[in-house]
């Protein structure tokens, strides 16, 4: 059998074609699978940002809120039933508004209520 010399035949142009084309599709997706993988350590690290910089407020915070959380619990009523009720729901309110948190509400109802 002869061999051909010259160009490659259509079988030959379309299987170079196909690798051609293969190379460059895996070549494409591995650079966006990489560019995502990035993009996705860039927000993971700008939402560690985010919380850090909330708690960090949320500490600078806290210690300007106790002392308005100490007199509520320090002010006891002259003994009157009506006064403790009025107390016990100022310590409530406080702690819904996130004034006092459950232990300083607990500690601060165990002190009223001795």
């Amino acid at each position: 059998m002869r061999r051909r010399r010259g160009r490659p035949g259509l079988v030959g142009t379309m299987a170079r074609t196909a690798v051609v084309a293969g190379t460059a599709s895996a070549v494409v997706g591995a650079s966006a699978n990489q560019r995502q993988a990035v993009a996705q350590q860039q927000a993971a690290a700008q939402q560690h940002a985010i919380e850090a910089a909330v708690a960090a407020s949320l500490a600078e915070q806290a210690p300007a809120s106790a002392p308005l959380a100490a007199p509520a619990p320090a002010t006891p009523g002259a003994g009157g039933g009506g006064d403790l009720l009025a107390e016990l729901s100022k310590l409530a309110d406080l702690k819904a508004a996130g004034v006092l948190t459950d232990d300083e509400f607990t500690a601060a109802k165990a002190k009223l209520l001795a």
